[in-house]
């Protein structure tokens, strides 16, 4: 998540509005992510061999090929020629990995929604206990991961009507600029995009807040009361601090927002009291609850199949 400098001076009545929990839980859905799984991504990831993951630099290559692969390995195909979407606003080579997804409702495959994270740090650091780099495990590898097992689901199942753009972003750092690159492009293209939904710093839960996720932006949209309502629990929720640091500004699901005026929001589970290591070389692997993460993961995949998947546009932003 890039630095955040801006401070809000007062927090909309809408914002403190409970989320709406009803009992529609979604009934015979037992698929698992495996902790396997999210164990040799993350890891992959955040291994010292990937130096950080700066934008354009040759570790941020191998983390590239490695989405590449994986997507190819799990039968999605690129949306554009290649997996490799060169961004147009940054002085180094750098790319969006994105793959897709075709709906398989003949009506509703012509609107898209995007499930994405940035896949991209800091790289080298200035150096704590001799270790100078910022490996990035819970900013975003955490995120990143969690979007591979979601795009294996739906490659498995083939169960979404509409159509889906599995997302990794690039030169989030830097100032948001692969996703503000990708969201101007899809715009030019004139594509009927319905949400956007982004996975940002899930590697540690929340203690005592009542919910799993919080979401950014919470009183933009209904998004978190309809999550609530297909998980048949309190899922995700509001956080007073998101507002404070304005943080649906600072991450990848605001270009979109701003491009296209649908809903497009961020979860996430750092709260600036469970984790210290913003940016510093200890965001390593080993700090990461992969059991945690798996769990929510696990949770979030219905949810997102019911969302995907409903029959009109429920989710819509809220009137100003």
């Amino acid at each position: 998540m890039k630095k955040i400098i801006f401070l809000i001076s007062f927090v909309g009545l809408s914002l403190h509005a409970q989320t709406n929990v009803t009992s529609k839980n979604i009934s015979n859905f037992n698929y698992q992510v495996e902790e396997g799984n999210v164990i040799k991504t993350l890891s992959y990831l955040t291994s010292d061999e990937l130096e950080g993951r700066d934008s354009g630099s040759e570790g941020i290559e191998l983390a590239t090929v490695y989405l590449e692969n994986l997507l190819k390995e799990n039968g999605i195909k690129p949306y554009f020629k290649t997996y490799r979407d060169t961004l147009s606003n940054f002085d180094k080579t750098s790319y969006n990995v994105v793959g897709y997804i075709e709906g398989n409702d003949k009506e509703l495959k012509n609107e898209f929604v995007i499930i994405g994270a940035h896949y991209d740090h800091i790289g080298k650091i200035a150096a704590v206990n001799g270790d100078d780099i910022g490996n990035g495990a819970n900013d975003n590898a955490s995120g990143t991961t969690a979007v591979t097992e979601v795009a294996k689901y739906f490659a498995k199942f083939k169960n979404n009507k509409r159509s889906v753009l599995f997302v990794f972003f690039s030169a989030e750092e830097k100032g948001l600029l692969g996703s503000k690159h990708l969201a101007a492009k899809l715009k030019e293209q004139k594509m009927d995009l319905y949400f956007m939904f982004n996975f940002e710093m899930i590697g540690v839960p929340m203690k005592d807040k009542g919910m799993d996720f919080y979401l950014t932006g919470f009183g933009k949209s209904n998004m978190a009361s309809l999550i609530n309502e297909y998980a048949g629990e309190k899922l995700v929720g509001y956080l007073p601090i998101e507002t404070k640091y304005m943080l649906f500004r600072a991450s990848d699901n605001y270009p979109f927002f701003t491009e296209f005026n649908v809903p497009a929001q961020t979860v996430s589970t750092f709260d600036f009291e469970n984790f210290q290591f913003y940016h510093q070389p200890d965001d390593e692997f080993e700090m990461m609850d992969t059991k945690h993460m798996t769990t929510v993961i696990t949770k979030t995949i219905p949810v997102l199949e019911r969302m995907i998947n409903a029959p009109k546009k429920e989710i819509k932003l809220n009137e100003k």
